[in-house]
């Protein structure tokens, strides 16, 4: 479908969200989108999370076991490659609302995952390509760490999946939020049972990873367990290939960065500008529907914010050339200038769930090698694998997460009115406030196994750990999905995928600042007797308690500092951007708009 055809779509009813067909006809109501179209992209998360959380949280394992890096350094290549994965998501929401589309992006990037997985696996099967055979815990000073060619097919390995999950991973969510019509209110109230939903595939697919395909890793070797993720992540390419037919697709509308762009230059070469006399030097103002995507595929109403008006100027036409057409580095319309302000006002709340990620990176690290220094006996026959702990919260949210819809939503609702219960901003409050206990209960956990390791040679049970995987596992389910839910429903025509990839690059940051801290930690702590905290690759040596204990008075900290900015957003935000059938009567004019006396 071409530009114009963009335009001209539906007719004059420009306020209907732009939607075609695999052909690039016009979507039948009746024939696409909704559940159960969105089956499918649900279907591609579960398998997608499946493979990818098999690798990635037994990683550490590998890379310590077979690669022989030390424990430090096996942490960080563990964070910085789940750190890629996230910061990637960017990459993959900006090629798909600019230029090829969710389904696309997805097909292609999925096709670059599975090489990876398949590398991975031929690499961990063939001896030649790994450092000779030796045990890590007993012999650790005469290991081989693997470098030159080896190192080299292991990370190339490695971020090829790293390259291909990030881009597939907010088009997942997205390509399943967008068969549900943001105009039909029947359906935009799905969006909230929709992301519960796809927190729910995620829940199944991280259980699976972490009990069935860590056991084969474990019991059959990494070779196996990479080539069992390769088939999950094919699995997940059949389940998107097979809802093709009944795709709501939303089709890329050129750069979305470009007029972004243009708002903050046209804002600072204007930045001296006379404010206007009359309305009509407003570009785009003065009772006109303002364009609700970047590039002015469609027209929605957006009311003025009052929150960055040095942006404002941008929109003002000059005076001695009003009769002219400025170009549109010097002149942009105030659509753009209002959402590039949605944009910046959500950066803020982005920011305070990044020391929350920094929190999951030690349950996908530390927390693995804390269970391996404890006793992993079921029963006299049966081990359980530590990474497998990671599953104990999934197993308890499978059942969670269904009662939290059908029970805990509709009990809210009546109390708050509103369809999904509680805000998402609430949610993502709730969550982060929850997360502090996990640590907390870290700390005391591994102060007391530390203790009981050193002093009378006894190790505590594996399942004292739990808690703190239980109790991350209900913060991540509020934050987690209350971000992605408030990420989405801020997002314009145009900028789903973009705007909900920012929300993975909250847990690329977390993961890198978790790598940072390990580094600085080491560096403070060390002194000319020894090494730092986390410098030893013995954790009866190392005090992974304190460094614990460090986390949560940072994560009470970003508590207090959330709330600040939550309360800013929800004083200083504008209306949701999608609007009321009622809103839609009225006339631009009669909005709160950009004129003469609100601009600075």
């Amino acid at each position: 479908m071409d530009i114009q055809a963009r335009h001209n779509f539906k007719g004059e009813s420009m306020s209907n969200e732009l939607s075609i067909d695999w052909k690039g006809r016009p979507c039948k109501p009746n024939k696409h989108g909704g559940m159960r179209a969105a089956v499918f992209a649900l279907g591609v998360q579960a398998f997608e999370i499946m493979a990818i959380a098999a690798v990635g949280n037994n990683l550490i394992s590998y890379v310590f076991n077979e690669m022989h890096f030390s424990l430090s350094k096996s942490a960080n290549v563990v964070t910085n490659f789940i750190g890629t994965v996230f910061l990637l998501s960017l990459l993959g929401g900006f090629l798909s609302d600019s230029y090829l589309g969710c389904f696309w992006t997805m097909m292609i990037f999925g096709f670059v995952e599975l090489s990876g997985f398949i590398l991975l696996s031929v690499q961990a099967h063939v001896p030649q390509l790994r450092p000779p055979q030796c045990n890590m815990l007993t012999e650790g000073g005469a290991c081989v760490e693997a470098e030159g060619f080896k190192s080299l097919i292991f990370f190339v390995a490695l971020y090829l999946v790293a390259l291909g999950s990030g881009c597939v991973k907010p088009n997942m969510i997205a390509h399943g939020a967008d068969q549900f019509s943001k105009e039909d209110p029947e359906q935009s109230k799905k969006l909230s049972t929709y992301f519960n939903l796809a927190y729910f595939s995620f829940c199944v697919g991280e259980l699976i990873a972490l009990t069935v395909l860590v056991w084969v890793q474990t019991k059959s070797g990494m070779d196996v367990g990479f080539g069992v993720s390769a088939a999950a992540m094919a699995m997940g390419l059949i389940s998107l290939i097979s809802g093709t037919l009944f795709y709501r697709n939303k089709p890329p509308r050129g750069s979305i960065l470009t007029p972004i762009a243009q708002v903050f230059v046209a804002a600072i070469v204007k930045r001296r500008q006379v404010c206007p006399s009359h309305s009509e030097m407003i570009h785009g103002g003065s009772g006109h529907s303002v364009n609700s995507s970047l590039n002015g595929a469609q027209a929605r109403k957006l009311p003025h914010a009052d929150k960055f008006r040095f942006l404002d100027k941008a929109c003002i036409k000059s005076e001695d050339e009003s009769h002219k057409k400025e170009s549109p580095w010097r002149l942009c319309t105030v659509g753009q200038v209002e959402q590039v302000k949605i944009i910046l006002s959500v950066i803020p709340i982005f920011a305070c769930t990044i020391i929350f990620n920094t929190l999951l990176a030690q349950l996908q690290t530390f927390s693995v090698q804390q269970g391996s220094a404890m006793n992993t006996s079921l029963t006299k026959s049966f081990q359980i694998p530590p990474a497998s702990l990671q599953s104990i919260p999934y197993m308890m949210l499978i059942f969670f997460v269904p009662l939290y819809e059908t029970a805990v939503v509709p009990l809210l609702r009546k109390f708050t009115g509103k369809e999904s219960g509680i805000t998402p901003l609430q949610r993502i409050g709730f969550g982060l406030f929850l997360a502090t206990f996990s640590m907390v209960a870290a700390a005391l956990v591994e102060s007391k196994r530390r203790n009981f390791a050193n002093e009378s040679n006894r190790t505590l049970s594996i399942f004292w750990i739990a808690p703190q995987f239980v109790i991350f596992g209900l913060s991540e389910m509020l934050t987690a999905v209350g971000l992605i839910e408030f990420f989405y429903k801020q997002s314009l025509e145009g900028m789903q995928s973009f705007l909900t990839a920012m929300t993975y690059c909250s847990y690329s940051f977390g993961f890198y600042l978790s790598s940072l801290l390990v580094s600085l930690v080491n560096k403070i702590t060390s002194s000319s007797r020894g090494g730092g905290w986390l410098s030893y690759n013995d954790l009866n040596k190392d005090r992974l308690d304190l460094f614990y204990w460090i986390l949560a008075g940072l994560s009470i900290i970003n508590c207090f500092n959330y709330l600040f900015w939550s309360r800013w957003y929800s004083q200083n935000s504008s209306p949701s951007p999608t609007p009321s059938d009622e809103e839609e009567q009225q006339s631009f004019s009669s909005s709160k708009h950009i004129s003469a006396e609100n601009i600075p």
